[in-house]
């Protein structure tokens, strides 16, 4: 029942809003305006990588050495308002382009603007309530909702509030689609400029998988449990095993007690982790290749350590073993955690080389060995 309400709302919202649709909007529905232009520099959708050598480990560990792994995004006044990057191929200094990391903010009773991309995007709902206008369908949405934003979707995301911000964290895969030349977006209202030599409109089936049509657009909290795992106390809101509409982003929701810490972890994938409540420290291995007559695993005897806070970001490099600690002895830290699910998709998976402490205190009491 609230979420029919929610819907009701909604379409007075919108309504409401049409008085004062965006005037770009206007402009490029009506004709007479071209697509967004960046005035400051280029955007840099996809990073190049060249190199006079065939032999690539130099520049890896280049970066590994010179690159922070924690940092604070910036956040703050109306400037807040719209997206605000955090991580991506365009970024100084770089990091990685596996995933696309951005906030998402929008103010009270407002809506950014409609636009369509053939990239997912997967939203973690910070602040506030509101609803996702997609494809023509509304979808509520409200804090702790995870908010998937299908393939090739018009879409614009709009605040139910008229007092207070709507924010949210984005993860998407963005550069991955844009490298393999799915690069076929843009404003709402846009029709391409020869369309006398192409037929009529038809249906975008070839980006509409019957088995995804039943997929949730919005996962509540409610919807995938929290479980004890080997790395610690974690809730999957995407990635596979999730019924939500979104293919390229693995997530996870994790939360360490008090005192305590994760597992030990050795991943092939980067990772995004934003830090949700607490406080405490990461320790990296950095992974080393040595290639003979197969591939072999050199891990750093001393990691690095990585102090974060609420508020943080992390990036854990690609080949690391990884384990966090909650400097808290009695408050729990909570964080959310995405990657490439296509790391999985090209034969990677994760190796636990040391259980959390709860997980080995819960075999012992069952007496699983």
């Amino acid at each position: 029942m609230a979420d029919e309400k929610e819907v009701m709302f909604g379409s007075e919202l919108v309504s409401e809003r049409e008085g004062y649709r965006s005037a770009k909007e206007k402009l490029v529905i009506e004709g007479s305006r071209g697509p967004a232009v960046y005035t400051r520099k280029p955007r840099t959708f996809v990073k190049g990588l060249e190199s006079g050598t065939y032999n690539l480990n130099e520049v890896r560990a280049k970066q590994l050495a010179t690159v922070p792994r924690v940092w604070t995004p910036r956040l703050g006044g109306e400037a807040q308002f719209g997206e605000r990057g955090i991580m991506d191929p365009g970024q100084e200094p770089y990091r990685s382009q596996s995933l696309h990391v951005h906030f998402r903010t929008v103010a009270p009773g407002s809506r950014n603007e409609g636009h369509g991309h053939q990239n997912e995007a997967m939203f973690y709902i910070l602040e506030g309530h509101g609803w996702e206008e997609h494809d023509g369908k509304e979808y509520p949405w409200a804090k702790g909702d995870t908010v998937a934003v299908n393939n090739d979707c018009v879409h614009w995301h709009c605040n139910g509030s008229k007092t207070d911000i709507g924010h949210s964290i984005v993860f998407k895969a963005k550069p991955m689609w844009l490298f393999m030349g799915l690069m076929q977006q843009g404003e709402i209202g846009y029709k391409p400029d020869d369309l006398e030599r192409r037929g009529p409109r038809i249906q975008w089936q070839v980006g509409r998988r019957e088995e995804d049509l039943g997929l949730k657009k919005v996962l509540k909290p409610e919807d995938t449990a929290w479980n004890w795992t080997p790395h610690g106390y974690m809730r999957k809101i995407a990635g596979a095993g999730v019924p939500l509409r979104i293919k390229a982003t693995t997530a996870f929701l994790q939360e360490i007690p008090g005192g305590s810490r994760s597992g030990k972890r050795w991943m092939m994938g980067d990772q995004a982790v934003y830090f949700l409540e607490g406080s405490g420290y990461s320790l990296h291995w950095d992974v080393a290749a040595e290639i003979d007559d197969q591939y072999y695993g050199r891990v750093a005897l001393e990691p690095t350590r990585w102090e974060w806070n609420k508020g943080d970001v992390m990036w854990v490099p690609q080949n690391t073993v990884f384990q966090h600690f909650n400097s808290s002895p009695d408050r729990p830290a909570r964080f959310i955690t995405a990657y490439n699910t296509a790391f999985e998709w090209m034969g990677y998976q994760e190796v636990d080389q040391e259980n959390c402490p709860e997980w080995d205190a819960q075999k012992a009491t069952s007496g699983v060995r």
